[in-house]
């Protein structure tokens, strides 16, 4: 008898993974293997059927199928590929994103107390414009300690390869970054760079509160010692944090400065709808 209601309670114990029959180890599986598409898609962005297959060792076939539950469940959507350049001929192929369903199926953050945290900062200054400066304060502050972190490993880089190092610094951080290289519209002139990051751990914080945004910025021009170009955030819907650095001829200064530095040299992030079209 003992030895029953043991079993029975190892059965119904909270977060028991133990499935009791053969259909439930399937449906497991099944389920395991949805979550790993849906994690690529988050590590690496938009992402095709094609190069899902290839990264997680899948058929397409089988991606597919995964593909079709996660956008029945709302957790993925389909869109046309972003071709940056001229394209070639032939349909754009499709790529799967994740919804904002899909995003917060991997948070974890306590994005509620970190609003009314912000919210609370704000409010506690009066309000308003004081109240904007005071969470932009605190934005740079924690930006700042952050990118202090990965000043030794950009120092130590050579001025052509800074933004590969701040990448693999975020990436080391859980922002999954990535680094592409832009050619120049001017010829023989050195190529750009786009700074990719596929996962933001305070997108729906950023939603309410910019200066976040705004703040990271900052502390990614001060580090890479140019005036870089935000093009797109999670936080604005976007499937990609993406940032244009400029290639080190055209670069402000040559030597990474400290997250908190001050310098009138290096301009506030923050750009115009005009400046970010110029930039793609």
């Amino acid at each position: 008898m003992r030895e029953h209601t043991t079993h029975q309670e190892a059965e119904t114990a909270p977060g028991c993974a133990v499935p009791a029959t053969a259909a439930e180890a399937l449906l497991d599986g099944h389920r395991a293997t949805r979550d790993r598409v849906a994690r690529s898609i988050l590590d690496h962005g938009p992402s095709s059927a094609a190069d899902l297959a290839n990264r997680l060792g899948l058929t397409t076939a089988a991606v597919r199928r995964h593909l079709d539950g996660l956008t029945a469940a709302g957790l993925v959507e389909s869109r046309e590929q972003r071709v940056y350049g001229s394209r070639g001929r032939g349909r754009p192929a499709k790529v799967f994103a994740l919804t904002d369903g899909g995003r917060d199926a991997f948070y974890q953050a306590y994005d509620q107390l970190a609003a009314d945290a912000l919210r609370w900062i704000a409010d506690s200054v009066g309000g308003g414009k004081a109240g904007e400066e005071a969470v932009a304060a605190f934005a740079r502050a924690r930006f700042g300690k952050q990118g202090e972190k990965y000043l030794e490993a950009l120092r130590q880089a050579a001025a052509g390869e800074r933004t590969e190092a701040l990448a693999q610094a975020l990436s080391a951080d859980g922002y999954a970054a990535t680094v592409r290289r832009v050619p120049s519209a001017a010829a023989k002139a050195p190529a750009g760079a786009q700074l990719c990051q596929h996962h933001c751990p305070v997108a729906h914080i950023a939603e309410q509160f910019p200066q976040l945004c705004e703040a990271e910025t900052e502390v990614f021009s001060r580090l890479l010692g140019t005036h870089v170009q935000r093009l797109a955030t999670i936080a604005h819907g976007d499937g990609v944090c993406t940032t244009y650095v400029p290639a080190p001829g055209a670069a402000s200064s040559s030597t990474p400065r400290t997250a908190g530095e001050d310098s009138d040299a290096v301009p506030t992030a923050g750009t115009s709808t005009e400046d970010s079209a110029s930039a793609r």
